[in-house]
């Protein structure tokens, strides 16, 4: 009698009355002590977005995504994900706040979360609305979205945007509401999202004298979006031990090769997309040299850029492929070449990406 191992990987004994099938080891994509420390948090090398969670326009979502975005979110934490990126603005129309609140519905019907709920990390946003004068009004934002997201204290509580550039009164009774959030015992962490170098350094500064450590400034920063600001923040970040986290590491989508100045996107999208697209050919083409030497897809390596550069990016997610996609992102690193690479392409690529209106200095 002989000893086979089948192609189904199945041992069959010298009895041959028995059969037992083996699944192949799963390695981790990475190693516990490869998290990232953002400020208190340790988080996974790369987090999701869920911008499109609720938001009808730029996205087309319809709640019948619903069970899709369920599976997405358990197999992006079946492999070791924990920092999911959400906003009390996100979800559009009657749907607002529609993203937190299938977060916390997800939360507490994961069954990869069984008795694990602390593990996850959920950074939410606050919107910097013109009626948020106070830090009281803050504050009760706040509460609003942890009763969306059911849970009791969130991960990290961020400022969505500054308001120095308009209103620079309401600035401050805004960073007090991320104090007093943070000394209620609401928050773990505080960030700030669309932060320049120059506001940044202020409102660290101002949380320093409060005693409350800034973990985290969320900017658009990608191939796409590596402009003098983008280092400068880069650069602030790393100074003062504040974790930058890169959103639209895709640049919407435009860094995935699916799309071409003759293949535009539906919406909203393909008016920027027309008007970037065509300057991308020498980014593009670095992108998918890469990718297939590498095997990888040119997500991937995009993704990775951002990941090399020390950053913790949050791509969107809006269904099991995406996440599936993206999670090959990690497990590997780009070589200083193949970044530097990147970065001429991105250089000789005559249009990059529009900032953020709420950008500040």
């Amino acid at each position: 009698m002989a000893f086979t191992l089948t192609t189904t990987k199945t041992f069959t004994n010298i009895n041959c009355s028995n059969t037992t099938s083996f699944k192949p080891l799963k390695l981790p994509l990475f190693w516990p002590w490869q998290k990232v420390k953002m400020g208190p948090l340790s988080v996974s090398p790369m987090g999701f977005g869920t911008w499109a969670w609720g938001n009808q326009l730029l996205w087309g979502y319809q709640t019948s995504m619903d069970d899709q975005l369920q599976q997405a979110f358990e197999l992006a934490l079946e492999n070791g994900i924990n920092l999911f990126d959400t906003a009390d603005s996100y979800g559009t129309g009657r749907l607002n706040g529609q993203s937190e609140r299938l977060l916390g519905q997800f939360i507490k019907q994961s069954q990869a979360l069984k008795g694990k709920q602390n593990e996850v990390v959920i950074a939410t946003k606050f919107a910097a609305y013109p009626w948020r004068l106070t830090s009281g009004q803050f504050v009760n934002a706040c509460s609003a979205s942890l009763e969306r997201l059911q849970i009791d204290q969130l991960g990290i509580g961020q400022l969505h945007w500054s308001t120095a550039n308009y209103a620079p009164l309401q600035e401050l009774a805004l960073w007090d509401g991320l104090v007093a959030m943070y000394e209620k015992g609401l928050v773990r962490a505080v960030g700030v999202s669309n932060y320049g170098p120059q506001q940044l350094v202020k409102i660290h500064d101002y949380l320093k004298t409060r005693g409350v450590p800034l973990c985290s400034a969320q900017v658009q920063f990608s191939l796409l979006s590596m402009g003098k600001e983008q280092q400068e923040i880069k650069n602030v970040c790393d100074q003062l031990g504040i974790r930058l986290i890169s959103y639209s590491p895709l640049g919407l989508g435009m860094l995935t090769g699916k799309y071409s100045s003759s293949k535009l996107p539906t919406g909203p999208r393909s008016l920027l997309f027309g008007q970037i697209l065509p300057g991308l050919e020498p980014l593009l083409v670095a992108l998918r040299e890469i990718a297939e030497k590498r095997g990888k897809t040119m997500p991937q390596v995009a993704i990775n850029w951002c990941i090399c550069k020390g950053t913790v990016p949050i791509p969107g997610i809006k269904s099991v492929r995406h996440v599936e996609d993206n999670l090959g992102a990690m497990g590997w690193r780009l070589t200083n070449d193949e970044q530097l690479q990147l970065e001429y392409a991105a250089q000789e690529s005559p249009r990059s990406m529009i900032q953020n209106i709420f950008q500040t200095r």
